[in-house]
């Protein structure tokens, strides 16, 4: 387990953060007002069920969406105020996303998806670095319809953390597998956290994957419901669903 967090340790803090949708009349509140922190090095799992708002607080942490009011800090920088160009620079230096779907192109090889990012980033891995790292060594010149489905994730995760991120962001990293699988991609983001010390949020419905988490954060309603410390992480090899 991580060094106990404290408020100096926070990677990101969020305070009163709030986003309303307006859709025709209608308005919708995804975020009521929640305060919540990620330290530097631990492995969070975000609970909550469809329409919780995990999904909205995870993009808003990673600056691919906007709050409506509140704070999200991100070290000393309030990101909710930051302009355009500093999201854009936030996010290419700082953060990796995994998405429950993989957004690989088709057209390119493994090593080459991965390239896309090595190639703008300031510290990269090579492509082949993240691929070792997640397994893959032996299929870095398969395209992605070559791949099965966790493979191709697991190449979605290479490519997220080949730029060397602070953070990882995992949104249902594995609702698109089946159990066996699943847990094979979130023995790969568990790896990542513990070998490279990034601070590692992943988002899911899924109760069972919380056991393999420094802390737990459930939402309900747009708000932070409850936050837990997992006092004895499981291994992801141990966890069934």
């Amino acid at each position: 387990m991580t060094a106990p967090a404290t408020e100096s340790s926070a990677v990101f803090a969020t305070r009163g953060l709030t986003k309303t949708y307006t859709m025709g009349e209608v308005e919708i509140h995804a975020l009521r007002g929640v305060d919540m922190a990620l330290y530097a090095g631990e492995l969070t799992v975000m609970l909550g069920a469809s329409g919780s708002g995990k999904s909205t607080l995870l993009n808003i942490l990673g600056g691919l969406d906007s709050a409506t009011s509140g704070e999200v800090r991100y070290g000393g920088q309030d990101l909710v105020r930051a302009s355009d160009r500093v999201l854009t620079q936030f996010r290419r230096e700082h953060v990796g996303f995994v998405f429950q779907f993989y957004n690989l192109i088709s057209s390119l090889t493994a090593r080459e998806n991965v390239a896309i990012v090595t190639e703008i980033a300031r510290d990269p891995m090579t492509p082949e670095e993240a691929l070792e790292m997640v397994g893959l060594e032996a299929r870095m010149d398969h395209f992605p319809a070559q791949l099965s489905g966790g493979e191709q994730q697991r190449v979605a995760i290479a490519r997220a953390v080949a730029k060397r991120p602070t953070v990882l962001l995992c949104d249902e990293p594995t609702g698109a597998l089946d159990s066996k699988t699943g847990i094979r991609v979130l023995e790969v983001i568990e790896r990542i956290n513990r070998e490279l010390g990034t601070t590692t949020a992943v988002i899911t419905h899924n109760m069972v994957i919380g056991e393999m988490a420094d802390r737990i954060i459930t939402l309900r309603d747009g708000r932070v419901d409850d936050v837990q410390v997992n006092e004895h992480r499981r291994a992801p090899s141990e966890l069934h669903w």
